[in-house]
């Protein structure tokens, strides 16, 4: 806990006290993400933002009567991190889910169904979300009839972990009309058995046959959802959110939970690839920092592909243990380029989902026609996830002015069986975080939660280390890729910031932007890497106020 100071102790300048600061933080090492200040002792805050970094003795001289000043005991504080690419919503009913990450068996995925069949009424869905079958000791997708057979009085729906497939029950195949006879969707698929009937398993766009069918949320219902989102993170440090895909409904649920005050989260908002939507925002243009810098609604969120563990990812040579399959292409380059070119006529940024080395070269070959056609400076296209790339596309980022967003916890995820999807040859373009830096670019963090952890420090550990929680592989996994620290804090803070437009009033501790940053029980920046993951969070502030302290 930090320790408020008396006044008495402290005098302040009799020409300074006019403007007095609300805060005074001292006694801290402070990791601003300001090269122009890397590492202070104290800073001032006034009306929500810094007002003053530097040296414990100047930001006492902020001191007046009403100031709060307060003694961080030494702690390392660093600025209030941003996931810069996430799904507010998804981690927001996540919570409220049937939570599988971590089975190690579909016994134990059904074992947990069936656990909350026991408290749900009959007739009612189950949604639960996590499993990854490459995590199994059979790691072919599974098949729903014991699912069907354990749990036959519900609808059951259960994404993968990546969000990209899903596994349904008999009933919810029932409530679906899903047999036979149905026809994949484009940039999907049905998986099936050898009589064509449907396993249960569906593949990215095929999600929504029976994703269309489950009775939406009430608002009371999302609301409190919501509030428990942002607690959530708050309790991880997080203060800011990219958040990827997000729907009419919900950019208006933030809208009057940000008007109402209840939105303590920096939030940018990309538009889901919805046509009304995109439309709508396109005539309305760019909205930036609105309800005292709580969102922004200025991007659109595409999809080039699918996933690398759902084999879904689109690759230019087939897949390593599936030679028969290149993955999917979820959209047409040519509907990615007509949006890219919409967007830079309105002034939106555009964020297109791309993980495999097909995926990523159809994106930017879209992102340069329309740069071509609709010149812009200072665009910030962004491809999220650039997950897998051929080398010849690596150097392209910066020679176009696309950010590569990046998760650097899925590396750590993948790294088990990447090598079986793409072989070794493909491996020294996958998570390539050292080599883009390098070109010029930046490289923002992220999580992708649900998907992963909420907590961003896996995200540092892993850039700075290449290596999981257990801190396996010895050395990292292809280790010439890591981060230096100061670019892994980046990552976290100034680097979102940029890549959403919001430098000016995010990303560091620097006079002049919103107070937010997190009181951190080590010091992330010094203690061995295997040590990092042992940090906890004492406190989560934004615009100057404690949204968080740990009991």
């Amino acid at each position: 806990m930090l320790r408020s100071l008396p006044f008495a102790l402290l005098s302040v300048p009799a020409a300074l006290a006019a403007q007095p600061a609300d805060l005074i933080v001292t006694n801290a090492t402070v990791y601003t993400a300001d090269d122009a200040r890397p590492v202070v002792q104290a800073f001032a805050v006034r009306a929500g933002r810094f007002v003053f970094t530097g040296s414990s003795r100047e930001a006492f001289a902020l001191r007046g009567p009403t100031t709060r000043v307060v003694d961080a005991g030494g702690a390392t504080i660093i600025p209030g991190m941003v996931d810069a690419h996430a799904h507010l919503m998804g981690l927001a009913f996540t919570l409220r889910q049937v939570d599988l990450v971590g089975t190690t068996s579909y016994a134990e995925v059904i074992a947990r169904v069936v656990e909350r069949a026991r408290t749900t009424p009959k007739g009612q869905w189950i949604v639960g979300r996590g499993w990854d079958q490459n995590d199994w000791g059979d790691t072919r997708f599974p098949t729903h009839e014991a699912l069907s057979a354990a749990v036959p009085d519900h609808p059951v729906y259960l994404a993968r972990v990546d969000g990209h497939a899903a596994l349904v029950n008999s009933a919810a195949m029932r409530a679906a009309k899903l047999t036979a006879a149905s026809t994949d969707p484009e940039g999907g698929k049905i998986l099936r058995d050898a009589a064509n009937a449907p396993t249960g398993v569906l593949i990215d766009r095929a999600e929504n046959l029976v994703q269309g069918v489950i009775p939406p949320p009430s608002d009371a219902e999302s609301r409190a959802a919501l509030r428990e989102a942002v607690r959530e993170m708050h309790r991880w440090g997080l203060v800011g959110i990219h958040d990827a895909g997000a729907s009419a409904s919900s950019i208006a649920l933030y809208e009057r939970a940000a008007q109402d005050g209840t939105l303590d989260l920096r939030t940018y908002v990309m538009i889901s690839d919805d046509s009304a939507t995109v439309a709508k925002a396109f005539a309305a243009g760019p909205r930036s920092a609105l309800f005292d810098g709580r969102l922004w609604v200025r991007s659109i969120k595409l999809y080039a592909d699918g996933a690398l563990g759902s084999r879904g990812a689109a690759l230019i040579e087939p897949y390593s243990d599936d030679p028969a399959n290149r993955g999917l292409l979820l959209s047409a380059p040519a509907q990615i380029e007509d949006v890219a070119r919409r967007a830079l006529a309105a002034g939106f940024q555009v964020c297109t989902h791309a993980i495999g080395d097909r995926g990523n070269r159809v994106v930017l070959d879209a992102y340069q026609a329309a740069f071509s056609a609709v010149p812009r400076a200072d665009h910030r296209f962004r491809v999220e996830h650039a997950q897998i790339l051929h080398v010849d596309d690596i150097g392209r980022f910066s020679e176009l002015g696309v950010i590569p967003s990046m998760q650097a916890s899925h590396q750590t995820s993948d790294m088990y069986w990447a090598g079986k999807r793409l072989g070794e040859a493909r491996l020294r373009g996958a998570y390539a975080w050292r080599t883009l830096i390098n070109t010029g670019t930046i490289v923002p963090n992220g999580s992708d939660f649900p998907v992963e952890a909420v907590n961003p420090l896996l995200s540092f550990h892993a850039a700075i280390a290449r290596q999981d929680a257990k801190n396996w592989p010895t050395g990292g996994w292809y280790p010439e890729e890591r981060m230096r620290r100061d670019e892994a804090l980046k990552s976290m803070t100034l680097w979102p910031a940029y890549s959403a437009f919001q430098e000016r009033e995010i990303g560091s501790i620097s006079a002049g932007k919103h107070a937010d940053f997190v009181v951190l029980d080590q010091d992330i920046m010094q203690v061995p890497a295997e040590l990092v993951l042992r940090t906890r969070v004492r406190s989560t502030w934004f615009a100057g106020r404690a949204v968080y302290e740990a009991r």
